[in-house]
């Protein structure tokens, strides 16, 4: 049960409650596209609490709320708040916390949502901790991943891109393995996954996890790109010359399956060549889109409505 629960990391959430997520996920859906979704929010405020700059989790997070009938308070950065005038962080979200039924956190610190939690009286979600965890992404993709493909079990999904600093891939790879998919985790040398991450999914979940440093995407039923993280480089030269290594062009879907879906969180800059946006394979923008079924779905059950 998830209600009056927080939901900071991928792991604070069991297989049946996902597979109930991903259910009611599509009612929600299915709400939106009759032009039907219910009000089960309304008389509710969300406090969407964003410390780092974001497009499509506030705004999907913000465009959910409404469709649900809820209330939104929105704080978008230190600059706009009392903590330019020396408020501490702590102090900040007891005061958002006595205004909201939920608080909604992105902050540049790992831990910072966990921090929020237990701060909070009331459900703190984390829409991403500095390179730590985002586990409502891992929800919209593993909703995605289900309607496009039917299934999640069995797939071959290749991670590719900066699996370092990614806090994207950490939540999903975690995500993927809870349901037995099949990871092939593809990177730039230097930019792997933390070898912690790995060992822990294949000892919890026995899961089958390879590892790459090419290019091939043939035997890939899913490839999610994810940009490299130049901001959290100290050289932004090593970090261009890494992107280009690694872009996906209509050269690196030469021999690919024809019916591969590549997905990306977005924001994607030169990691994905565009003219594989007009392309059959190109699914992020849906894969965005599903962000507001699903994150209704999950406020939905948190607030036990």
């Amino acid at each position: 049960m998830l209600k009056g629960r927080d939901v900071v990391s991928i792991r604070d959430i069991a297989k049946s409650d996902i597979e109930l997520l991903l259910r009611r996920a599509e009612e929600m859906e299915a709400g939106l596209v009759a032009g039907t979704p219910p009000d089960s929010l309304r008389g509710k405020i969300v406090s969407t609490v964003f410390f780092e700059p974001s497009t499509r989790t506030k705004m999907c997070f913000q465009a959910a709320v409404k469709r649900l009938g809820g209330q939104i308070l929105n704080l978008t950065s230190v600059q706009a708040s009392s903590m330019k005038k020396g408020e501490s962080l702590s102090d900040t979200l007891r005061i958002i916390d006595g205004y909201s039924d939920m608080v909604i956190i992105r902050h540049a610190l790992d831990g910072s949502a966990r921090y929020a939690a237990d701060i909070c009286a009331h459900p703190v979600i984390n829409a991403g901790d500095g390179g730590n965890q985002h586990p409502t992404q891992t929800l919209l993709d593993l909703y995605a991943i289900r309607r496009m493909k039917g299934r999640i079990d069995g797939l071959d999904v290749f991670l590719v891109g900066d699996l370092k600093h990614a806090r994207t891939m950490k939540s999903l790879l975690y995500g993927l393995a809870l349901f037995k998919a099949r990871v092939t985790l593809v990177s730039p040398q230097g930019l792997e996954m933390n070898p912690k991450v790995v060992e822990e999914v294949r000892g919890k979940f026995k899961a089958e996890v390879a590892e790459s440093g090419a290019l091939d995407l043939k035997q890939a039923d899913v490839a999610y790109v994810c940009r490299v993280q130049k901001e959290r480089f100290a050289d932004p030269y090593e970090a261009e010359l890494a992107q280009k290594k690694f872009m996906v062009t209509t050269e690196s879907l030469k021999g690919a399956k024809g019916d591969l879906v590549l997905l990306h969180p977005l924001p994607k800059v030169d990691e994905i060549a565009p003219e594989i946006d007009g392309t059959k394979h190109a699914k992020y923008f849906e894969q965005a889109r599903l962000g507001v079924p699903m994150r209704m779905a999950l406020m939905a059950e948190v607030l036990g409505v």
